[in-house]
């Protein structure tokens, strides 16, 4: 693993490192026919490449690490193990520039602003790493650090990202809207570089499930945070590897408290939390749950909050003419083939509802998969009726391939409708 390096910027100078990276993977997969050997090679180039770049191509490795469907199955262990190590600890920035960020952000040195400062990160991912550290009253907290640079280096990630965006805009049907959906990626992930914005959405989360018992979300330190730093109260726990080695009804116990967290959020906060990383989970012996980061959620509101409530309670209430209703209303589809498909991916996302209890599994999530495979493929169907996903849908995707890999790491039956029916019968959206 690649540490203290800065991080590349220029925006030429990572589409060529992207570039090379997939013609050598590429090429080392095909000459020798999917090997081991040489399917823990091109793992191996993939995190050294993307944990040097950071920023949007360290996001995409990440996800790849736990998001069941989206390695080749055929390397899909070689490449996990090695993805795990980006996901637990992508490459570090120099100490000495860290702490100028801290010192220009917070306006004075590092030794009046904490009283004890450890320069190893304990943990670092695509935009920022964590500093363990200390306050003048003795509390222990973690100090979270934007690379440096690392805006720079998004911008560009962006701007090629752009480039594929134009591209695709310029022979794909009009339905598609290549450039709305782009432009809806971007302003998520701008977002995370606003640390302060962040904080304000820690708050709001915590207070939305505050009395849970559950669920705990460390406490934001207002006056040692900034745009690009961001002090917590210090949370330790237990990785998701390490839960799902648990007994049985504590893993029944944390896959319930993931679903209380996402769908009360979703349906009663109108708030998706969209990176559902298995690094911002931490798993304690009594079931309880600790969340970190808040640097990409989806407002959901207006129409689109009021079709996914009755999607809701129609799955709870096992009623699939409503719920065919609500999903066609939410996604505004038309009729045709398209229509039929999508309702039958919605339908089958539902399942952890109607068929509950549930045992979220690697091979239902890849069951999902193929059906967002089969909706793509009537894009360009003359008269299948496809539409593009509504504004604020795009990320949602997550919910269905990163949330539900996770609850599948747990591999634990569920009564999901009782979690559900319970926290929304408190907020009065179910009688």
């Amino acid at each position: 693993m690649t540490t203290g390096k800065k991080v590349p910027e220029g925006r030429l100078n990572r589409f060529a490192r992207l570039a090379g990276l997939g013609a050598r993977t590429g090429a080392g997969l095909l000459l020798s026919r999917g090997g081991e050997a040489a399917a823990e090679r091109a793992a191996e180039q993939v995190v050294e490449v993307l944990g040097t770049l950071r920023g949007l191509a360290a996001k995409v490795g990440q996800m790849a690490s736990y998001v069941d469907g989206i390695l080749p199955e055929g390397q899909r262990e070689a490449f996990e193990g090695a993805l795990r190590s980006l996901r637990a600890a992508a490459p570090t920035s120099p100490p000495e520039a860290i702490r100028a960020v801290v010192e220009e952000d917070l306006g004075a040195p590092l030794g009046e602003l904490f009283a004890a400062w450890d320069d190893a990160p304990f943990a670092s991912a695509s935009i920022g790493q964590v500093h363990r550290a200390a306050l003048a009253d003795g509390r222990e907290v973690a100090v979270k650090v934007q690379h440096p640079g690392i805006d720079r280096a998004l911008a560009a990630d962006l701007e090629n990202a752009g480039m594929i965006q134009a591209a695709v805009g310029a022979v794909a049907p009009k339905a598609l809207d290549a450039k709305r959906v782009f432009a809806e990626v971007k302003a998520r992930f701008l977002e995370e570089l606003d640390y302060g914005l962040e904080a304000e959405r820690q708050r709001r989360f915590a207070a939305l499930h505050r009395g849970d018992p559950g669920i705990r979300i460390p406490e934001v330190i207002g006056a040692r945070s900034s745009r690009r730093v961001l002090t917590t109260a210090l949370a330790r726990g237990a990785t998701l590897e390490e839960a799902g080695a648990r007994d049985e009804h504590t893993r029944r116990v944390y896959a319930e408290t993931l679903w209380r967290f996402v769908f009360k959020g979703n349906l009663v906060g109108g708030m998706f939390n969209a990176d559902p990383h298995p690094g911002n989970y931490l798993f304690h012996l009594d079931g309880a749950v600790t969340f970190l980061d808040f640097g990409c959620v989806e407002p959901i509101d207006g129409a689109r909050l009021e079709h996914a409530r009755a999607m809701h309670v129609a799955a709870l209430r096992r009623d699939e003419a409503a719920f065919a209703r609500s999903a066609a209303r939410i996604l505004g589809t038309r009729g045709g083939r398209f229509e039929e498909l999508a309702l039958a991916y919605s339908r089958r996302c539902f399942e952890p509802l109607f068929g509950s209890p549930l045992r979220v599994t690697r091979d239902y999530v890849l069951s999902l998969a193929e059906g967002v495979k089969a909706m793509k493929q009537q894009i360009l169907v003359k008269d299948s009726g496809f539409v593009q996903l509504p504004p604020g849908m795009v990320f949602m995707n997550r919910l269905q391939f990163g949330f539900y890999s996770v609850l599948a790491r747990l591999d634990v039956e569920v009564d999901y409708a009782a979690v559900e029916a319970a926290f929304l019968r408190d907020a009065g959206l179910l009688e």
